[in-house]
């Protein structure tokens, strides 16, 4: 649609003392006004040329002494709504077509309410479980410490992260990686972006699959114990029925589709954290629990590791950097309601209920167990002290809420991957993925997922030194991004928080991984392939 504003007098005139036969030498010589190609009819912030060009025509005296008598008053109130409507259809998004073809920005009828599900859903899960295992080498006062600033510092980045969603040119960046190339640069943004958030996709389906298949075990012995005569399932077999309910569910076809399933995720984790960490504290405390951070057999060298490794525990617990831009690129935006309004509601709303999991998880299981609490964290505290005193059907009940959470989690987590697969083929044929492709896409990364599961059962033991790399997703590159995108005055405020805060979380990212190595050498892990426990 490409319309002028120009003339709003002249039109007044014509309307009122009859057709005018000539033209004012300004009306010829103002080009035509059209969007450019890839700007579709999508509001933005930027200003429209369209308003600029009716500032500069030359009003009418008549049109003037009209507009000001009573009888125009109904004219000048639909002038005035036609000018609103102008300025507001005058802001133009730039927008990819191919945009339209793929899972995550098909659909763009998102609200506050889908960005809490998604973002409760990507936020909670089991790594939330191991946070006492923090404080046992941090202790009270500088866990709770720890756990509050890395709180307050993701929450800051998440905020840069939806600020920079929208450029002020009006192009949405709807996937990480694709911010990260305009801010660092095509080559280095990838380097930089492309495994850590591939590997924060595909590396936790395949985790959720660990984890949701050997729960799905624990449950059905906890059902059948010894009243059933069905031979039970191996490993492997679980793995087979979580990754087929996982594939199953992956067909929903964008996104925005999901947000139910988000939704179930949401509850079940909410769900289970809170049981878990209340059964904890009601009961009775293991015999011989300390509270001491600094165990006298360890060395100096051992202890400053065994920080490095609680910080990284710490950092791990905040996720879903990684999908913040994805879950905003699923809203609308206008002018008078960009997207990360709404973004930034659900976000806020999402964590305050993510804080209240997260942090009686940390101090409760710390205070239930202290230094005895197991590596596997609270969920194997909660078998390992109080399988006998705890009912049967609360065991139970806690199982089948974190396969519920596993199931849920693995579709938010592996949408990037299906839009990146089905950005390859639409990037080389130009046209929308066929249904039947798209089914097959989904399929192929489940059996992937499910083939890397089994093939490297010791790949959990590798989180420390694979997420370390991966950190600076959430802590260190969104403040780089903001300077070089948003260039802020130098020496300022915000220049030197962006600075510090990314130089700091670099620096993290580098402690966590040497923390890593060094539980790898002195520790050791187990390799065995095709072996799963």
């Amino acid at each position: 649609m490409s319309l002028s504003v120009m003339g709003i007098s002249e039109v007044v005139e014509v309307n009122m003392i009859g057709p005018v036969t000539t033209k004012r030498p300004e009306e010829a010589e103002t080009p035509a006004i059209s969007a450019p190609p890839l700007q579709l009819h999508c509001p933005s912030m930027s200003r429209s040329p369209l308003l600029d060009l009716a500032s500069k025509t030359p009003k009418s005296p008549f049109a003037s002494r009209f507009m000001s008598t009573p009888i125009a008053s109904p004219m000048k109130k639909a002038i005035i709504s036609m000018h609103g409507y102008l300025e507001e259809v005058g802001h133009f998004t730039k927008l990819d077509p191919q945009d339209a073809w793929l899972p995550i920005t098909e659909s763009r009828n998102g609200n506050a309410y889908y960005s809490a599900f998604h973002t409760l859903c990507s936020g909670i899960g089991i790594q939330a479980l191991v946070l006492p295992l923090a404080f046992t080498s941090l202790g009270w006062t500088w866990g709770i410490l720890c756990l509050s600033l890395a709180f307050v510092w993701q929450m800051y980045t998440l905020w840069l992260l939806i600020q920079l969603h929208e450029s002020e040119s009006g192009t949405r960046y709807s996937r990480y990686l694709r911010l990260s190339m305009v801010a660092f640069g095509e080559k280095l943004g990838k380097l930089l972006a492309l495994f850590p958030t591939m590997y924060l996709s595909g590396g936790t389906c395949v985790t959720l699959i660990m984890i949701g298949g050997g729960t799905m075990k624990v449950l059905f012995q906890i059902i059948c114990a010894a009243t059933c005569n069905v031979n039970p399932l191996t490993t492997i077999e679980w793995y087979v029925v979580f990754t087929c309910c996982a594939t199953v569910l992956a067909q929903l076809p964008n996104l925005n589709s999901i947000a139910g399933v988000s939704l179930i995720g949401a509850i079940t984790a909410i769900s289970y954290s809170m049981l878990i960490w209340i059964v904890s504290i009601s009961k009775s405390r293991p015999m011989g629990i300390s509270y001491d951070p600094v165990p006298h057999a360890k060395s100096h060298a051992e202890r400053v590791f065994d920080i490095f490794n609680a910080l990284g525990i710490i950092a791990f617990a905040f996720r879903g950097h990684n999908l913040v831009l994805e879950i905003q690129g699923t809203m609308p935006s206008s002018a008078k309601r960009p997207s990360r309004v709404p973004m930034w509601k659900g976000v806020k709303f999402a964590y305050v209920i993510i804080a209240m999991c997260l942090f009686p998880i940390a101090i409760g299981g710390y205070w239930a167990y202290g230094n005895l609490i197991p590596n596997g964290g609270m969920l194997s505290a909660l078998s390992k002290y109080h399988a006998d005193d705890t009912s049967k059907w609360l065991l139970g009940l806690t199982s089948l809420l974190v396969v519920g959470n596993c199931l849920s989690s693995f579709q938010i987590y592996a949408m990037p991957v299906f839009d990146n697969l089905e950005l390859r083929y639409t990037s080389k044929v130009n046209k929308p993925c066929p249904w039947w492709l798209r089914v097959g896409f989904r399929a192929a990364f489940g059996c992937l997922a499910f083939f890397i599961t089994v093939a490297l059962p010791f790949l959990p033991s590798l989180a420390g030194l694979i997420g370390g790399i991966a950190l600076p997703i959430t802590l260190a590159y969104p403040c780089f991004m903001w300077i070089l995108i948003k260039k802020p005055q130098k020496y300022s405020g915000i220049w030197y928080i962006n600075w510090g805060l990314g130089v700091l979380g670099m620096i993290l990212s580098v402690l966590v991984v040497t923390g890593a190595i060094w539980v790898i050498v002195t520790i050791g892990i187990e390799i065995h392939f095709f072996k799963p426990q």
